[in-house]
């Protein structure tokens, strides 16, 4: 089974972000195993501390190493991602010449209450991403307008035409992260 590094951008209790990356991981089951990292756990990137790298910043960058893909479920914030987000962005991508990110498999998704979905974040965290190198699904986008009740107390999502297209995302991630792993195999 591929292992994905789920890397949600919100520190939220009651984070929307949460409760969808927990609704893939759900129609994923048994195709993807999904694992989560804690961006709170990384200290605020300063390019100081790079020479006594952190450790929670080293598990942060051995977490991308061992797994097959990464999946960012990002809110949006002032029209681009929010701060949690880009600071683990920016320890994974450092030292200088060690960037974590490189032709690893990625994909973007994002949810917000309005009607756009986290579009403008997802945009921003794409070039950001190319940026770096990381080979990055660009089909199907998917912006979800998170509405009362879409996602159920277990994780479920209600609406069977949303649960079909997502189900699909899960398809494609998952061809995704296998034709990425053959090309760096080859």
């Amino acid at each position: 089974m591929k292992k994905i590094l789920v890397l949600v951008g919100s520190n939220r209790k009651e984070s929307i972000n949460r409760k969808f990356a927990e609704a893939l991981e759900k129609l994923a089951d048994g195709r993807l195993e999904f694992e989560y990292f804690d961006l709170t756990a990384l200290p605020m990137y300063n390019d100081d501390d790079v020479a006594e790298y952190p450790a929670s910043a080293q598990q942060l960058k051995d977490s991308v190493a061992a797994a097959d893909g990464i999946l960012f479920v990002t809110p949006e914030h002032n029209r681009s991602i929010p701060a949690i987000l880009k600071n683990a962005i920016d320890w994974a991508s450092r030292p200088w010449g060690q960037n974590s990110w490189t032709g690893k498999a990625t994909a973007i998704v994002g949810s917000s209450p309005g009607a756009m979905g986290a579009i403008a974040a997802q945009i921003h965290l794409r070039s950001i991403m190319v940026s770096l190198g990381a080979t990055l699904m660009t089909s199907p986008e998917v912006y979800l307008q998170m509405k009362p009740g879409l996602v159920d107390e277990n994780n479920d999502i209600a609406n069977e035409d949303t649960r079909a297209f997502l189900s699909g995302f899960v398809d494609r991630l998952s061809a995704w992260v296998g034709v990425a792993q053959e090309r760096a195999a080859a």
